[in-house]
């Protein structure tokens, strides 16, 4: 397939890429980071901009950085580099998404910040942004804004980034003592994107006891979101794979499954009270300190 003519410009700094944008019409500009979505959407004529702005040049959107205020992870850092990166040496989870995105390829060209920005469905790192409470630093002519995991996806395909900004980066809060976190997918075969993927972040107390639970879930409804009802049911309870079990049984009142003809919308919801629960107890053993075991993520 061909995609349809658009005029292409390759901005060198911030500034200089939102006076690209400032030139055009708005919704008629398309952001490119790596392109592992972009460009199939382009060559099938899924997307038609008239003009495609470059980002991969802007080396302010780059790099990874652990301060008194978190993690900072610039928008253009690829999957593979939050694979082996040292700055998040005590968040495994972000390892282990990364490991099951995709392919070698897509790994090594797409960037996080082009998978929380394009917002498909079924990627993987919506789960995570929102299991961990992440923030989106956003950048346009009326300066910097966050905007909180929560609040960034707002429809299939759409997120709260204005026609005029640049998702710049994520950050992510400090991990609290007795925290612990994972990611559990049952991947497409061909494509490698979510089925059904579940990221889970648990907090205990000083007797053991869950003190906090945040849930993300990606590839289950059409806009990825916070399974608020399995969180509430695990505040305060006990921390063993049998209240774990217990809490995931009883459902995700949020879950609205989609069907396609790669899975069933039961089949989905099948799947989300199994993965909802070992991304739980990996989170769980991690939590006490322990590596958890990670076999069976990517079924």
């Amino acid at each position: 397939m061909i995609p349809s003519a658009f005029n292409y410009v390759a901005p060198r700094s911030l500034e200089e890429a939102l006076a690209c944008l400032g030139r055009c019409e708005p919704g008629t500009a398309a952001l490119l980071a790596g392109g592992m979505s972009l460009v199939p959407a382009l060559k099938l004529r899924f997307a038609r901009p008239a003009t495609l702005v470059d980002i991969g040049r802007i080396a302010a959107l780059r790099g990874i950085e652990a301060n008194a205020g978190g993690i900072h992870i610039g928008a253009l850092v690829t999957h593979a580099e939050l694979l082996g990166a040292p700055q998040l040496a005590d968040r495994p989870v972000f390892a282990e998404t990364a490991r099951v995105i995709a392919d070698p390829q897509v790994r090594n060209r797409g960037t996080l910040g082009g998978s929380l920005a394009y917002a498909h469905p079924a990627a993987d790192w919506p789960a995570v942004f929102l299991a961990l409470g992440g923030e989106a630093e956003l950048f346009g002519p009326r300066g910097a804004r966050a905007v909180a995991a929560e609040d960034f996806f707002t429809g299939i395909f759409g997120t709260a980034i204005g026609a005029d900004e640049i998702l710049t980066g994520v950050r992510f809060a400090h991990v609290p003592v007795n925290a612990g976190s994972a990611y559990s997918k049952m991947r497409q075969q061909a494509s490698g994107m979510a089925l059904v993927g579940v990221a889970a972040q648990l907090v205990l107390d000083a007797a053991g006891a869950i003190r906090a639970a945040s849930v993300g879930v990606t590839g289950v409804n059409a806009v990825p979101f916070r399974a608020r009802s399995l969180e509430a049911r695990l505040q305060g309870s006990a921390s063993d794979p049998a209240a774990l079990s217990a809490a995931c049984a009883l459902g995700i009142t949020e879950a609205d499954p989609l069907g396609d003809r790669h899975a069933s919308a039961d089949y989905r919801l099948h799947l989300l009270g199994v993965h909802a629960g070992r991304a739980l107890a990996r989170a769980l053993a991690r939590a006490r300190g322990s590596a958890g075991d990670g076999a069976d993520y990517n079924d």
